[in-house]
């Protein structure tokens, strides 16, 4: 890799990712291996590393993308990055209220009401944090970056000190979130309203998005350089010692994004970029499985939006009294796999199902993005 060039190794880490995010959707709580779930509270699982890490690389793509905004100029770059972060906000909306009717009391088919739809989300997040990392990385320079995200993350801290606790029902998130969306438009899977991506915890979030925009831009200045990628890992090693002492007071959670935990996975990131770097773009590793997750990582909006809605149309259609979801499972993976191996089969047969269709259509070199 050259400076300014794409890196084959982003996109190999993209779909990395995307394996893990699919998998990791389809894991069943109680059943799958304990990495594939999330931690119940604190605490970091393999899981709980990949969505900052689809962050972090989405920053990665946004520094790649900065000549471009740049040369159209302030205004017509302003109208893409805000055209393309409702567009994100409203497939995420969308997945949401999907499949957008029901059959109500009488037996017609009716649509789904908004009032009750959830309106936080995966994508909301990406889409609000790509926003503000994009404006972020036109108008600072490396230095404003870095203070910006300090700021960010010693604030969040201390909002999530001095207005709640670390409890479920008593942190900041769940107070700001009810105060402005109200119970009916967030997450219950905990049992109570409570969103995991939740409005307030989307800007630490942003910070994992910069880190990555920061390390894409230093990328795209000195291409492949080995001094780079040491101090990449030598950072990320620091990042990840300092998130464990700072875990002392204020606990690594995903679910809340606490700065502990943005700082702890930014430092995993960089150093699992620097060793894919090094071995991809700098020693020229070619090989099916590079070509595996280069495939996803080329098609990774349309392949997540596939795999949600294919997921979710599984617990809507009923087989047998049950969801095809657990029909399938049950007769298809458990009845001779096992129940972790069976759960583990059958999300790497639906991820595998998703990559033939992100297969076909890169053989076709069909590309969707907004």
């Amino acid at each position: 890799m050259s400076g300014g060039t794409r890196s084959l190794a982003v996109d190999v880490m993209r779909g990395m990712m995307l394996v893990l995010m699919i998998v990791v959707n389809m894991s069943i709580e109680g059943v799958s291996y304990a990495p594939l779930q999330h931690a119940k509270w604190h605490g970091l699982t393999l899981t709980d590393v990949v969505f900052p890490t689809f962050l972090f690389v989405a920053g990665v793509s946004i520094s790649y993308a900065l000549d471009g905004l740049r040369r159209v100029g302030m205004s017509a770059a302003l109208k893409k990055i805000f055209r393309r972060t409702a567009l994100l906000f409203l497939c995420g909306y969308l997945l949401y209220w999907f499949p957008f009717f029901h059959f109500d009391e009488a037996g017609r088919l009716a649509l789904l009401p908004l009032a009750g739809t959830r309106i936080p989300g995966v994508l909301q997040r990406i889409a609000v944090d790509y926003c503000v990392v994009s404006l972020i990385a036109i108008v600072l320079g490396t230095r404003g970056a870095l203070i910006f995200a300090g700021a960010v993350l010693l604030g969040y801290w201390t909002v999530l000190a001095h207005f709640g606790d670390y409890t479920l029902a008593g942190n900041a998130v769940r107070k700001f979130d009810l105060l402005l969306l109200g119970p009916d438009h967030l997450w219950h899977g905990e049992g109570i309203a409570f969103d995991p991506e939740g409005l307030l915890s989307t800007l630490p979030a942003a910070v994992n998005m910069l880190a990555g925009c920061l390390a894409g831009r230093a990328l795209r200045v000195r291409g492949y350089d080995r001094a780079l990628l040491w101090r990449f890992a030598g950072i990320g090693v620091v990042c990840v010692a300092l998130a464990l002492v700072w875990n002392g007071v204020l606990p690594i959670n995903k679910k809340l994004w606490t700065s502990s935990y943005a700082l702890c996975t930014i430092g995993i990131d960089l150093v699992v970029l620097a060793a894919l770097v090094w071995a991809i773009d700098g020693r020229g590793v070619r090989n099916k499985l590079t070509h595996f997750f280069e495939v996803l990582g080329k098609n990774t909006l349309f392949v997540y939006l596939l795999s949600e809605v294919g997921n979710a149309l599984m617990f809507l259609i009923p087989i047998g009294g049950v969801s095809s979801f657990s029909w399938l499972y049950r007769n298809g993976f458990e009845s001779w796999a096992g129940a972790p191996n069976g759960a583990l089969l059958y999300a790497c047969t639906f991820m595998l199902l998703c990559w033939l269709v992100a297969w076909g259509m890169d053989r076709k070199r069909i590309y969707i993005t907004l």
